[in-house]
């Protein structure tokens, strides 16, 4: 016999649970409303704890802090790097002018020479001889011009009375003054040409400077005016450095301070700063000196040269150096750190910039020439305006952020 506890809505021995549930279903939906119940829970406590913070004072959360910095006008000078060789501003090639036998070697090789130093000596003593028979040759024609001298006065005396002198015998006397008055002038030309013989067999330093290494020993034959140099000598200080730049940035350069765009020195010889091939900076500057006036047509270049003080010989001819080469400054140029400067993908050059509200904004710029280690920015930004160069990871185009000085956030390095 049933009962009513058996039969009833509530009972589940008619096989149906309360509201409906199958009782076979009724731990699973059990299991769900617990599950939601724990979610419940969890959403209060959350917002319970951020109450509490709120109300302890606790702040939230802070956009970034970046550092930024004020870009605005200043004089920028324009240069351009651009490689080098020096040369020497004068070398000499030492050559015999006589020919005859090297007695001595009266320098150090590697030393200082002066101008008119001797260098060698060469053996003198056919010079003496030769210069000894001229001044001996001279001496006897001066005799018998003296002598002839005396004919003729003599003659021009008796000629009148045609008694002891002829026409004839008056014009011969004549012109045997005028062959000996030439040939002691031939004679005095010989003595002029044997003396100077003799000096050459001294062999001096055209010009001053560091004379190299010597190609000839004591006891050598030399020979007057030979192809092969006896000794080099070249001048070091001051020394030249030669260059090339592109005819294309040369045009541009002068189109530029035409218009007033950049102002260039007013002696027109441009400052160079040359940097050695360790990369150190060579201590003193140098100016530009000339410029080639035609282009290469092979390379499209202009010859440059500048002049540099050398008073330590610590360039010498024939290295290679880079030469920064000042082509104007332009007065209101606007710098920014390379670090700041991104490209996006069509490869323009982009930053970010703190715009209303602290919002960060990107900014596609045009840049020109870099100067050390920032960019001269020739378009895209306004004196005035604040460009992110710190914290750039944390920071997303449209993010609210904090900007406080880039010199500011910096930390003193601890030494």
């Amino acid at each position: 016999m049933q009962t009513a506890s058996d039969t009833g809505p509530g009972s589940y021995g008619g096989g149906r649970a309360p509201h409906g549930i199958p009782a076979t279903a009724q731990p699973e939906h059990d299991k769900i409303r617990r599950a939601v119940m724990r979610v419940c829970l969890g959403l209060l406590t959350i917002s319970a704890t951020a109450c509490e913070r709120e109300s302890a004072g606790q702040p939230a959360k802070q956009p970034p802090q970046v550092g930024v910095i004020t870009v605005y006008p200043q004089p920028v000078a324009r240069t351009t790097v651009l490689p080098g060789r020096t040369a020497a501003v004068m070398t000499s090639e030492v050559r015999p002018q006589v020919t005859g036998i090297i007695l001595k070697r009266l320098f150090t090789e590697g030393s200082e020479v002066q101008e008119g130093q001797s260098l060698y000596e060469i053996d003198p003593r056919p010079f003496e001889a030769q210069l000894a028979q001229a001044e001996a040759d001279k001496a006897k024609n001066e005799a018998s011009l003296a002598n002839a001298k005396l004919n003729f006065a003599r003659d021009s005396v008796l000629l009148p009375s045609q008694l002891a002198v002829t026409q004839q015998q008056y014009d011969n006397q004549k012109a045997l003054v005028g062959e000996l008055v030439a040939a002691v002038a031939a004679d005095a030309a010989a003595v002029e040409t044997a003396r100077l013989n003799l000096n050459y067999t001294k062999v001096l330093a055209p010009i001053s400077g560091r004379i190299g290494h010597s190609n000839v020993t004591p006891g050598a034959l030399v020979t007057a005016n030979q192809t092969s140099e006896l000794a080099v000598v070249t001048q070091l200080d001051p020394i030249y450095v030669d260059l090339n730049q592109s005819s294309t940035t040369l045009l541009r350069l002068r189109q530029e301070a035409a218009a007033g765009e950049i102002e260039t020195g007013g002696d027109g010889a441009a400052k160079v700063i040359l940097r050695l091939e360790d990369s150190r900076a060579y201590s003193l500057p140098g100016k530009l000196q000339f410029t080639e006036v035609t282009v290469d047509e092979g390379t499209g270049t202009v010859f440059l040269r500048a002049l540099f003080p050398n008073p330590e010989h610590l360039l010498l001819p024939g290295m290679y150096v880079h030469a920064e080469l000042q082509e104007g400054i332009n007065r209101d140029g606007i710098l920014v750190p390379q670090q700041a400067v991104s490209r996006n993908t069509h490869g323009d050059a982009t930053v970010l910039v703190v715009g209303h509200g602290d919002k960060a904004e990107l900014r596609v710029i045009e840049t020109g020439a870099a100067v050390r280690d920032q960019w001269v920015v020739t378009g895209g930004l306004k004196p005035g305006e604040q460009v992110i160069i710190d914290g750039l990871q944390k920071v997303r185009p449209g993010a609210t952020v904090r900007p406080v000085a880039a010199s500011d956030r910096a930390t003193p390095r601890q030494s």
